[in-house]
Parts: C-alpha cells; structure tokens; sequence
C-alpha cells in the first residue's frame, strides 16, 4: 500500500526548501520536494508556483515541530 504524502512547507525559491529539507533529514524525517521550473529552464517559475516540501503523512506532526524550531 502506497503511504499519502503531505505538505509541509511552501517556499520560494528550491535553496529555502532545500535547507528546510537538510533540517528535516538531519533529524530522521525522510522529505522531497516538488517544483516546476520548467526542468531548470524557467527558474523563475519557481516565485510563480513556489517549491513544495513534501513527507509522509505519518510524519507531518514531527516534520512541523521541526520546521518551526529551525530558522532557514
């Protein structure tokens, strides 16, 4: 059975969601992220949609603790 993923944080750039993702990882929370920027074409695609960071549902609870605790 496939685990339902949610988001927990939108941001503006893929630089704040990778941090924002280091910070998850580092404490033992599996995350990715979603973005369009046209495969790296159109960066600025990303102020437009914004950049998605993504966990397990399982995992929201901890990943928002975790994220409120640690600045970008």
């Amino acid at each position: 059975m496939r685990k339902k993923q949610v988001v927990v944080g939108e941001y503006e750039n893929e630089l704040d969601a990778e941090i924002a993702r280091g910070h998850l990882e580092s404490s033992g929370v599996p995350a990715f992220i979603i973005k369009d920027d046209g495969g790296g074409m159109l960066p600025s695609l990303q102020n437009a949609e914004g950049v998605q960071l993504i966990v397990a549902e399982n995992q929201q609870e901890k990943a928002m603790k975790i994220l409120q605790t640690k600045p970008l």
